[in-house]
């Protein structure tokens, strides 16, 4: 009876070894696993989703007639406080060019231009940009004060890639 007692704690031993290992195998993989998924979601995010956007004019693809190249000016967010008490403005603009060759003086005048926008923007309320009409009528201003900003008639038109009212 003793050295079946001896057997069974022998087998309980070896057992729990065995299982122990078992255990420490699926522990590793598990870790591993994690490893891999979060380096795969670095690498997609570092890759697509991280890069900065550039300040870069785009050229507008199609066949123009004439030299100029129009292309679009993109401006980094503004994000502002509307003339009404507690209402914000997130919106992001892109700026069409007659010409391509702008885009050098337009680089040296953004912070005219960003000045030009948030003064405008931020004299607004809710109520009046909130209309399709008031968004038209403020492309019309934003348009005026930008190539004012600028010096000259550089831009031909105004386009709102966010426009987000709290």
């Amino acid at each position: 009876m003793a050295e079946e007692k001896e057997e069974k704690q022998e087998e309980e031993a070896g057992g729990g070894k065995q299982g122990g290992k078992s255990k420490l195998k699926l522990v590793i993989i598990a870790v591993v696993t994690l490893l891999l998924l979060g380096g795969g979601g670095f690498f997609a995010y570092s890759m697509f989703l991280g890069k900065k956007s550039e300040t870069k004019a785009v050229p507008i693809k199609g066949d123009s007639i004439n030299e100029e190249q129009p292309a679009l000016f993109p401006l980094e967010p503004f994000v502002v406080n509307l003339a009404d008490r507690g209402r914000f403005l997130k919106v992001t603009i892109k700026l069409e060019m007659t010409d391509i060759k702008y885009e050098e003086l337009i680089k040296e005048r953004t912070p005219h231009l960003r000045d030009a926008v948030i003064t405008l923007l931020s004299s607004k309320t809710a109520e009046s940009i909130s209309t399709p009409e008031g968004k038209f009528q403020l492309k019309d201003e934003l348009l005026m004060r930008a190539n004012s900003a600028v010096g000259r008639d550089v831009f031909k038109n105004i386009y709102f890639t966010d426009f987000v009212m709290q």
